[in-house]
Protein backbone atom coordinates (compact mmCIF):
# COMPACT_ATOMS: atom_id res chain seq x y z
CA UNK A 1 0.00 0.00 0.00
CA UNK A 2 1.33 3.29 -0.76
CA UNK A 3 2.49 5.69 1.93
CA UNK A 4 0.21 9.31 2.13
CA UNK A 5 3.10 11.88 1.45
CA UNK A 6 2.00 13.51 4.27
CA UNK A 7 2.61 10.65 6.64
CA UNK A 8 3.76 11.40 9.27
CA UNK A 9 2.77 14.77 10.30
CA UNK A 10 4.27 14.95 13.33
CA UNK A 11 7.76 14.41 13.34
CA UNK A 12 9.17 14.68 16.71
CA UNK A 13 12.69 13.99 15.32
CA UNK A 14 12.67 17.48 14.25
CA UNK A 15 13.07 18.58 18.00
CA UNK A 16 16.24 16.63 18.64
CA UNK A 17 17.76 17.44 15.49
CA UNK A 18 21.10 18.98 17.69
CA UNK A 19 22.05 20.10 20.95
CA UNK A 20 20.97 23.75 20.50
CA UNK A 21 17.31 22.83 19.38
CA UNK A 22 16.65 20.07 22.27
CA UNK A 23 18.22 22.65 24.69
CA UNK A 24 15.70 25.60 23.23
CA UNK A 25 12.59 22.73 23.55
CA UNK A 26 13.69 20.77 26.95
CA UNK A 27 11.00 20.84 29.69
CA UNK A 28 13.79 20.06 32.68
CA UNK A 29 16.55 22.49 33.05
CA UNK A 30 18.84 22.04 36.04
CA UNK A 31 20.91 25.05 37.05
CA UNK A 32 23.08 26.10 40.04
CA UNK A 33 20.60 27.95 42.30
CA UNK A 34 19.07 24.14 42.24
CA UNK A 35 21.50 22.80 43.54
CA UNK A 36 23.02 22.65 47.92
CA UNK A 37 25.87 21.47 48.65
CA UNK A 38 26.24 19.72 52.19
CA UNK A 39 29.64 19.65 54.15
CA UNK A 40 31.12 18.09 57.05
CA UNK A 41 32.64 20.14 59.31
CA UNK A 42 34.57 18.21 61.69
CA UNK A 43 35.47 19.35 65.83
CA UNK A 44 38.85 19.76 66.79
CA UNK A 45 40.52 19.07 63.45
CA UNK A 46 42.64 20.88 60.88
CA UNK A 47 43.22 19.86 57.53
CA UNK A 48 40.59 17.41 56.33
CA UNK A 49 40.10 13.78 55.38
CA UNK A 50 38.69 11.21 53.78
CA UNK A 51 35.40 9.04 54.05
CA UNK A 52 35.94 5.67 52.84
CA UNK A 53 32.68 5.41 51.93
CA UNK A 54 31.81 8.32 49.90
CA UNK A 55 34.34 8.68 47.29
CA UNK A 56 35.92 12.40 46.89
CA UNK A 57 34.08 13.73 50.01
CA UNK A 58 35.90 15.15 52.64
CA UNK A 59 35.50 15.75 56.18
CA UNK A 60 37.17 19.71 57.20
CA UNK A 61 38.69 21.23 60.02
CA UNK A 62 36.70 24.76 60.27
CA UNK A 63 39.93 26.81 58.16
CA UNK A 64 39.71 23.64 54.98
CA UNK A 65 35.82 24.06 55.28
CA UNK A 66 36.15 28.17 54.82
CA UNK A 67 37.95 27.65 52.13
CA UNK A 68 35.90 24.94 50.22
CA UNK A 69 32.79 26.94 50.61
CA UNK A 70 34.88 29.71 48.48
CA UNK A 71 35.27 27.31 45.88
CA UNK A 72 31.43 26.12 46.18
CA UNK A 73 30.55 29.79 45.91
CA UNK A 74 33.27 30.00 42.90
CA UNK A 75 31.03 26.99 41.19
CA UNK A 76 28.34 28.73 41.31
CA UNK A 77 26.18 27.36 43.87
CA UNK A 78 24.67 29.76 46.92
CA UNK A 79 22.99 27.16 49.35
CA UNK A 80 25.12 25.11 51.99
CA UNK A 81 24.31 22.09 54.81
CA UNK A 82 26.58 21.70 57.20
CA UNK A 83 26.62 18.71 59.20
CA UNK A 84 28.61 18.30 62.52
CA UNK A 85 31.38 15.46 63.39
CA UNK A 86 31.71 16.03 67.34
CA UNK A 87 34.35 14.40 69.34
CA UNK A 88 33.31 11.11 70.80
CA UNK A 89 34.05 11.84 74.29
CA UNK A 90 30.86 14.35 74.02
CA UNK A 91 28.25 12.28 73.07
CA UNK A 92 25.59 11.11 75.43
CA UNK A 93 22.32 9.01 75.98
CA UNK A 94 20.47 13.00 75.64
CA UNK A 95 22.45 14.47 72.91
CA UNK A 96 23.28 17.68 75.24
CA UNK A 97 25.75 19.07 73.40
CA UNK A 98 23.64 19.93 70.57
CA UNK A 99 22.74 22.72 73.17
CA UNK A 100 26.00 23.96 74.22
CA UNK A 101 25.62 27.41 74.01
CA UNK A 102 29.95 27.21 73.27
CA UNK A 103 29.34 24.19 71.01
CA UNK A 104 31.51 24.11 67.76
CA UNK A 105 28.80 23.47 65.12
CA UNK A 106 27.31 26.87 66.36
CA UNK A 107 30.67 28.85 66.20
CA UNK A 108 31.19 27.58 62.79
CA UNK A 109 28.58 29.04 61.08
CA UNK A 110 29.57 32.30 62.63
CA UNK A 111 32.74 31.76 61.04
CA UNK A 112 30.90 31.28 57.92
CA UNK A 113 28.73 33.36 57.92
CA UNK A 114 30.97 36.40 59.10
CA UNK A 115 33.71 35.09 56.28
CA UNK A 116 30.56 34.66 53.24
CA UNK A 117 27.39 36.54 54.72
CA UNK A 118 26.25 35.82 50.65
CA UNK A 119 25.80 32.35 51.13
CA UNK A 120 22.52 30.61 52.20
CA UNK A 121 23.66 27.90 55.44
CA UNK A 122 21.18 25.11 56.19
CA UNK A 123 21.90 24.06 60.16
CA UNK A 124 20.63 20.29 60.96
CA UNK A 125 18.45 19.80 63.75
CA UNK A 126 18.90 16.39 65.30
CA UNK A 127 20.65 14.71 68.15
CA UNK A 128 22.16 12.37 66.32
CA UNK A 129 25.60 13.44 65.64
CA UNK A 130 25.59 14.10 69.56
CA UNK A 131 24.13 11.04 70.95
CA UNK A 132 26.25 7.90 71.84
CA UNK A 133 23.26 5.68 71.44
CA UNK A 134 23.08 7.10 67.74
CA UNK A 135 19.28 7.96 67.52
CA UNK A 136 17.81 11.59 66.53
CA UNK A 137 16.13 11.76 69.89
CA UNK A 138 16.58 11.03 73.86
CA UNK A 139 15.94 6.89 74.15
CA UNK A 140 14.61 5.46 76.71
CA UNK A 141 14.65 1.51 76.63
CA UNK A 142 14.30 1.32 73.37
CA UNK A 143 11.70 3.82 72.34
CA UNK A 144 12.99 7.46 71.37
CA UNK A 145 11.11 9.69 73.45
CA UNK A 146 9.20 12.24 71.18
CA UNK A 147 7.99 15.11 73.62
CA UNK A 148 11.26 15.40 75.44
CA UNK A 149 13.14 15.16 72.12
CA UNK A 150 11.16 17.90 70.72
CA UNK A 151 12.10 20.28 73.71
CA UNK A 152 16.16 19.74 73.29
CA UNK A 153 15.83 20.25 69.65
CA UNK A 154 13.86 23.58 69.86
CA UNK A 155 17.04 24.70 72.06
CA UNK A 156 19.39 23.38 69.32
CA UNK A 157 17.28 25.05 66.69
CA UNK A 158 17.30 28.68 68.81
CA UNK A 159 21.26 28.34 69.32
CA UNK A 160 21.90 27.91 65.95
CA UNK A 161 19.53 30.51 64.46
CA UNK A 162 20.97 32.79 66.99
CA UNK A 163 24.55 31.65 65.66
CA UNK A 164 23.29 32.76 61.89
CA UNK A 165 21.53 29.76 60.61
CA UNK A 166 19.20 31.30 57.28
CA UNK A 167 17.66 27.94 57.21
CA UNK A 168 16.87 25.26 60.27
CA UNK A 169 16.04 21.77 58.65
CA UNK A 170 15.01 19.22 61.28
CA UNK A 171 15.50 16.11 60.12
CA UNK A 172 14.63 13.99 63.20
CA UNK A 173 11.05 13.39 62.11
CA UNK A 174 9.50 13.66 65.83
CA UNK A 175 6.09 14.04 65.82
CA UNK A 176 4.77 17.92 66.27
CA UNK A 177 8.78 19.35 66.82
CA UNK A 178 7.91 21.60 63.79
CA UNK A 179 5.07 23.52 65.36
CA UNK A 180 6.99 24.07 68.75
CA UNK A 181 10.21 25.36 67.19
CA UNK A 182 8.37 27.69 65.26
CA UNK A 183 6.68 29.09 67.86
CA UNK A 184 9.65 29.43 69.96
CA UNK A 185 11.49 31.39 66.68
CA UNK A 186 8.23 33.77 66.84
CA UNK A 187 8.97 34.65 70.33
CA UNK A 188 12.54 34.76 70.38
CA UNK A 189 12.32 37.05 67.45
CA UNK A 190 13.23 35.15 64.81
CA UNK A 191 10.59 35.72 62.69
CA UNK A 192 12.34 35.85 59.20
CA UNK A 193 14.20 32.32 60.01
CA UNK A 194 12.93 29.42 57.48
CA UNK A 195 12.27 25.86 58.47
CA UNK A 196 12.74 23.52 56.01
CA UNK A 197 11.06 20.08 57.48
CA UNK A 198 12.41 16.77 56.68
CA UNK A 199 8.64 15.89 56.19
CA UNK A 200 8.51 12.66 54.37
CA UNK A 201 12.17 11.05 55.79
CA UNK A 202 11.68 7.47 54.94
CA UNK A 203 13.50 4.19 57.55
CA UNK A 204 16.38 4.00 53.96
CA UNK A 205 18.77 1.74 53.84
CA UNK A 206 20.58 4.64 51.69
CA UNK A 207 21.77 6.94 54.50
CA UNK A 208 24.35 4.40 55.66
CA UNK A 209 28.20 6.23 54.21
CA UNK A 210 26.69 9.65 55.47
CA UNK A 211 26.50 7.86 59.08
CA UNK A 212 29.81 6.90 58.61
CA UNK A 213 30.50 10.74 57.72
CA UNK A 214 29.85 11.87 60.74
CA UNK A 215 30.80 8.93 62.93
CA UNK A 216 27.42 7.75 64.27
CA UNK A 217 27.15 4.49 62.69
CA UNK A 218 28.62 2.58 65.60
CA UNK A 219 26.66 4.14 67.71
CA UNK A 220 23.57 3.32 65.93
CA UNK A 221 25.12 -0.23 65.43
CA UNK A 222 22.10 -2.65 64.21
CA UNK A 223 19.14 -0.53 66.01
CA UNK A 224 16.45 0.40 63.68
CA UNK A 225 15.14 4.12 63.09
CA UNK A 226 11.62 2.31 61.91
CA UNK A 227 9.59 3.63 65.19
CA UNK A 228 9.67 7.60 63.79
CA UNK A 229 11.17 7.32 60.34
CA UNK A 230 8.49 6.45 57.42
CA UNK A 231 7.87 3.49 56.46
CA UNK A 232 9.32 2.52 52.93
CA UNK A 233 6.16 1.25 51.54
CA UNK A 234 4.09 3.80 51.96
CA UNK A 235 2.92 7.25 49.74
CA UNK A 236 -0.35 8.43 51.39
CA UNK A 237 1.58 9.14 55.16
CA UNK A 238 3.60 11.36 52.82
CA UNK A 239 1.27 13.78 52.55
CA UNK A 240 -0.01 12.89 56.22
CA UNK A 241 3.40 14.06 57.30
CA UNK A 242 3.62 17.17 55.00
CA UNK A 243 0.31 18.63 55.29
CA UNK A 244 0.97 18.38 59.29
CA UNK A 245 4.30 19.98 59.19
CA UNK A 246 2.73 22.48 56.67
CA UNK A 247 0.19 22.99 58.88
CA UNK A 248 2.65 23.79 61.92
CA UNK A 249 4.56 26.21 59.95
CA UNK A 250 7.32 24.62 58.13
CA UNK A 251 8.49 27.09 54.91
CA UNK A 252 9.96 23.96 52.83
CA UNK A 253 9.38 20.17 52.98
CA UNK A 254 11.83 17.59 52.17
CA UNK A 255 11.72 14.39 50.37
CA UNK A 256 14.63 11.91 51.61
CA UNK A 257 15.86 9.65 49.88
CA UNK A 258 15.68 11.22 46.42
CA UNK A 259 15.75 8.74 43.43
CA UNK A 260 14.00 6.04 45.37
CA UNK A 261 10.88 8.19 46.15
CA UNK A 262 10.76 10.29 42.79
CA UNK A 263 7.25 9.45 43.14
CA UNK A 264 6.62 10.59 46.48
CA UNK A 265 8.68 14.37 45.22
CA UNK A 266 6.06 14.30 42.28
CA UNK A 267 2.80 13.90 44.46
CA UNK A 268 4.07 16.04 46.86
CA UNK A 269 5.08 19.38 44.79
CA UNK A 270 1.62 18.46 42.78
CA UNK A 271 -0.44 18.05 45.94
CA UNK A 272 1.03 20.74 47.52
CA UNK A 273 2.48 23.34 45.54
CA UNK A 274 4.81 24.42 47.73
CA UNK A 275 8.63 24.51 47.73
CA UNK A 276 10.04 20.96 47.92
CA UNK A 277 13.34 19.59 48.18
CA UNK A 278 15.22 16.22 47.51
CA UNK A 279 18.08 14.69 49.42
CA UNK A 280 20.11 13.10 46.93
CA UNK A 281 21.99 10.99 50.18
CA UNK A 282 24.97 9.30 50.63
CA UNK A 283 24.16 5.80 49.58
CA UNK A 284 22.53 7.58 46.23
CA UNK A 285 25.74 9.19 45.29
CA UNK A 286 28.17 6.59 46.48
CA UNK A 287 27.11 3.86 44.41
CA UNK A 288 26.79 5.89 41.38
CA UNK A 289 30.51 7.06 42.08
CA UNK A 290 31.54 3.73 42.52
CA UNK A 291 29.97 2.19 39.43
CA UNK A 292 31.35 5.61 37.78
CA UNK A 293 35.16 4.64 38.85
CA UNK A 294 34.76 0.98 37.87
CA UNK A 295 33.36 2.03 34.39
CA UNK A 296 30.40 0.51 34.75
CA UNK A 297 28.47 3.84 34.00
CA UNK A 298 29.21 6.72 32.03
CA UNK A 299 30.21 9.93 34.44
CA UNK A 300 27.29 11.52 33.04
CA UNK A 301 24.84 9.49 34.96
CA UNK A 302 25.09 11.61 38.03
CA UNK A 303 23.84 14.52 35.99
CA UNK A 304 21.03 12.72 34.66
CA UNK A 305 20.05 11.73 38.09
CA UNK A 306 19.72 15.18 39.39
CA UNK A 307 17.66 16.16 36.43
CA UNK A 308 15.09 13.19 36.95
CA UNK A 309 14.91 14.17 40.63
CA UNK A 310 14.26 17.59 39.44
CA UNK A 311 11.89 16.77 36.63
CA UNK A 312 10.06 14.92 39.12
CA UNK A 313 9.35 17.87 40.63
CA UNK A 314 11.91 18.92 43.41
CA UNK A 315 12.47 22.72 43.51
CA UNK A 316 15.86 22.22 44.81
CA UNK A 317 18.31 19.14 45.59
CA UNK A 318 20.90 18.27 48.25
CA UNK A 319 23.88 16.37 46.77
CA UNK A 320 27.22 15.68 47.23
CA UNK A 321 27.95 16.50 43.92
CA UNK A 322 26.89 19.64 44.05
CA UNK A 323 29.39 21.64 43.22
CA UNK A 324 31.38 19.14 40.27
CA UNK A 325 27.75 19.39 38.35
CA UNK A 326 27.94 22.92 39.05
CA UNK A 327 30.85 23.34 37.61
CA UNK A 328 29.85 20.94 34.49
CA UNK A 329 26.41 22.78 33.77
CA UNK A 330 28.37 26.35 33.98
CA UNK A 331 30.73 24.95 31.87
Amino acid sequence: MPIDRKYPNTRLRRLRQNSSIIDLVSETKLTSSDLIQPIFIKENFDGEETIDSMPNILRFGITNALKEIEEIINAGINTIAVFPVIESSKKDSIGSEAVNKNNFISDSIKKIKEEFPEIILIADIALDPYTDHGHDGILKGDEVQNDETIKVLTDQSLLLADAGADILAPSDMMDGRIGVIRNALEEENFKNTILLSYAAKYNSKFYGPFRDAVKSSSNLGKSSKSSYQMNIGNKDEALHEVALDISEGADIVMVKPAMPYLDIIHLIKDSFKVPTFAYQVSGEFSMLKLAIKQEWLDEGVMLESLISIKRAGADAILSYAAKDISKEINN
